[in-house]
């Protein structure tokens, strides 16, 4: 060392190879999440969309009616049966119908909940709510489902507390509109929580300059409420459109019909058609995408 250079503190080595690489990721940002999102997004890129790319293929395979062999050659067969079906577009009408229903009444419940939660509630009311909607959701899917299923059956708990009170048999038994009550209890909380959160993130001064200005409750609710929670209805919306849309074992234990989900299911673990159940699933992503399309248009995406 000469007696220019100043003498090296104790403890520090000179600067090295990876030293100078974390510097410089230190002032890339944008390198930073590269890596920080590698991983999760192989992960997504290999096992879904994947699994999706290998799923729209085998659409295209069909299975051999002799040896109940799948036949890797491209072919429509499975397209053309679900066109020309009768069976198949009942079933695909029945779920969309009842999906649509679910989110409608769905939407019409929660949306007083909701805003009694985020606009008048306060305190421990606010928080005893909040458990009340979470609380079903500590409970099994399949808990709430047969819990239902016994207050519909016949001579269930319905008719017998109808009986109590000197009233005819109410249960509807196992009908469409069963599965539609059962469904609307089952994604309640998913609705309720994004128009939550979409009334809470409105100021209260819009409120307050619209009664400044006249606006009485029914004017202020739908001139400056309802465009403002439009988005966070629309967003909830997605959840028990999709979840009621795929679902398979409500429609079996409360309805026992057909959905969608019953004959992809059915499909491939029963009849071991998996290409059919391949091309039918195609319905369900067709109708989703073109959902989201819309509820993307309506700001559902902003306010997820």
């Amino acid at each position: 060392m000469t007696a220019d250079a100043p003498p090296l503190r104790p403890g520090l080595a000179p600067t090295s190879g990876p030293r100078r690489a974390i510097g410089a990721l230190y002032r890339r940002r944008r390198i930073q999440l590269g890596l920080l999102l590698s991983g999760p997004v192989a992960w997504f890129v290999l096992v879904y969309l994947g699994s999706l790319v290998i799923l729209l293929v085998s659409a295209f395979w069909h299975l051999d009616p002799l040896t109940s062999s799948i036949v890797r050659t491209f072919t429509l067969q499975n397209f053309v049966t679900l066109l020309t079906d009768a069976v198949y577009r009942t079933i695909t009408i029945r779920t969309v119908g009842i999906a649509a229903a679910v989110t409608v009444i769905d939407g019409v419940i929660a949306f007083p909940i909701a805003y009694y939660m985020a606009r008048v509630a306060t305190g421990r009311l606010r928080s005893v709510l909040f458990m009340l909607v979470l609380l079903p959701l500590w409970s099994s899917y399949l808990v709430r489902v047969y819990a239902w299923r016994v207050i519909l059956s016949p001579g269930g708990l319905l008719d017998w507390v109808a009986g109590a009170v000197g009233l005819p048999a109410l249960s509807p038994g196992f009908t469409e509109a069963s599965m539609a009550l059962v469904f609307s209890y089952l994604w309640l909380p998913y609705m309720i929580l994004p128009i939550y959160a979409g009334l809470e993130r409105i100021p209260r001064s819009y409120l307050e300059a619209s009664a400044d200005l006249g606006g009485r409750g029914w004017p202020t609710f739908r001139n400056i409420v309802l465009p403002l929670a439009l988005p966070a209805l629309a967003a909830g919306s997605i959840f028990t459109f999709s979840l009621t849309l795929g679902d398979y074992i409500t429609p079996k234990l409360i309805g026992n019909s057909q959905f969608l989900g019953n004959v992809i299911f059915d499909s491939q673990g029963v009849a071991n058609n998996v290409p059919f159940a391949a091309a039918f699933a195609v319905i369900p992503i067709l109708i989703m995408s073109v959902y989201l399309v819309v509820a993307r248009r309506l700001g559902a995406f902003d306010a997820l």
